[in-house]
């Protein structure tokens, strides 16, 4: 069931408005492979989608059974700006499913706000959201803990009940959940998400033109 008029329409970035997810966990797994941690994509996937950069190398160095080099983060960082520049795009239909939604909107991301401001605007989506974009670096508070979207409904004079939240990360989702807000969950079409989201969000849809229609 949908609720009348949301105030507030919270956006996810990665895999949510900007295709980055596997450009990301690939430079990341090359990065962990010359630290001598052999994760493929697909196990980057499965285990790092939604999960702040601390815990990923956490994961790692649980692996590795030793801690990373020093300029770990910071590499992964450099070289994923750098594979940002070369490829990242849009998810496909974002453009469009922002142009019908009415109620207002931002993004609340794990990411910090140096990685969000370049995919928005490598994007051309910077435009839609400036000034109304929260980083967990920012607030101090990482998804699954509900803060950060507490935060942004806050800032935004939203109340949470009537806050719609998109999503494709369990991690994510859960931070919603806890936030009391509706989560509508994007598989991008991929079936494995669909049952993985389908179990807690509120709706799960598959590509960006069905979003307005689900608000």
């Amino acid at each position: 069931m949908t609720c009348a008029s949301p105030e507030l329409v919270i956006f996810d970035s990665d895999g949510v408005l900007v295709d980055s997810e596997v450009i990301a966990l690939t430079v990341l797994t090359r990065i962990a492979s010359e630290e001598g941690a052999a994760i493929s994509v697909e196990d980057a996937i499965r285990s790092f989608r939604g999960v702040k950069m601390a815990d990923c190398v956490r994961e790692i160095e649980r692996r590795l059974g030793r801690g990373v080099r020093d300029t770990f983060v910071a590499d992964v960082r450099r070289a994923t700006a750098l594979a940002f520049d070369a490829e990242l795009r849009p998810v496909e239909g974002i453009h469009a499913a922002l142009a019908e939604i009415t109620a207002p909107v931002c993004v609340a991301s794990n990411g910090p706000m140096s990685k969000l401001t370049h995919a928005l605007g490598l994007t051309k989506l910077l435009g839609r959201f400036e000034g109304r974009i929260f980083s967990a670096y920012e607030v101090g508070s990482w998804k699954p803990d509900p803060g950060l979207f507490l935060h942004a409904a806050q800032m935004l004079g939203a109340h949470p009940s009537r806050c719609v939240v998109v999503e494709d990360s369990l991690s994510g989702v859960r931070a919603a959940k806890t936030a009391g807000m509706r989560v509508l969950g994007f598989t991008g079409g991929d079936p494995g998400r669909e049952l993985e989201l389908a179990a807690i969000c509120d709706d799960v849809f598959h590509r960006m033109s069905d979003l307005p229609a689900l608000l």
